[in-house]
């Protein structure tokens, strides 16, 4: 059986790695910035919730594929990277859109609720970090037992840590009001999600 001083030091950690800089959450301030909190949420919630099911379903053996064949993490690494760059493509080039009457600019949309979900599957990050949590807690006492302590922590840390770095995005988009800025800062998060996909791919 899992300890309370593993249940607690798995909690602190899953704040801590939820909370730190990343794809996800580079994604959700900007989503926040672009397109208000309230237009963000089904992307906060797929995100908070998605990664935990991740986690679930790799304590139940998922991850068994990760770790016994190394082609399989190969071809994960590329792909993840793949599509980073290519949503650090589009954020950076994103035209820059006409005001729409209250002083903001708005274009595009937001993630749907089971984009956010199958963008973790294809995040580098979430799965070694997946592998990583049921490696170190894993004790074979029970599969659903154990997936569920592994991944509810993180359901926890994630529905606090999805919607703060979305209202981040919130407190940046009053600072959106010229074409200017808006170009600067399209580049600035286009960059982040680029070195993203960068340190993912050499595993960094």
């Amino acid at each position: 059986m899992i300890s309370w001083e593993e249940i607690t030091a798995l909690l602190v950690f899953a704040f801590a790695s939820t909370w730190t800089p990343g794809p996800n959450n580079i994604l959700l301030t900007n989503s926040g910035a672009r397109f208000g909190f309230r237009r963000t949420i089904p992307h906060a919630l797929g995100v908070a919730l998605g990664f935990p099911m991740m986690i679930f379903l790799v304590a139940l053996g998922l991850g068994e594929l990760f770790q016994t064949q190394p082609w399989f993490q190969q071809v994960l690494r590329i792909v993840g990277a793949a599509v980073l760059g290519w949503i650090c493509w589009r954020i950076a080039t994103l035209p820059v859109p006409k005001e729409d009457g209250t002083g903001q600019f708005q274009v595009g949309r937001p993630w749907r609720f089971l984009q956010a979900v199958a963008f973790q599957w294809i995040n580098p990050k979430a799965w070694g970090l997946a592998i990583a949590v049921i490696s170190a807690h894993a004790r074979g006492d029970g599969l659903i037992y154990e997936a569920l302590l592994c991944s509810v922590p993180f359901v926890i840390s994630g529905l606090t840590s999805a919607h703060g770095w979305t209202l981040f995005g919130t407190f940046i988009r009053g600072f959106l009001n010229t074409p200017l800025r808006f170009r600067v800062y399209n580049l600035i998060m286009g960059a982040l999600v680029g070195i993203s996909g960068v340190f993912l791919f050499f595993g960094v």
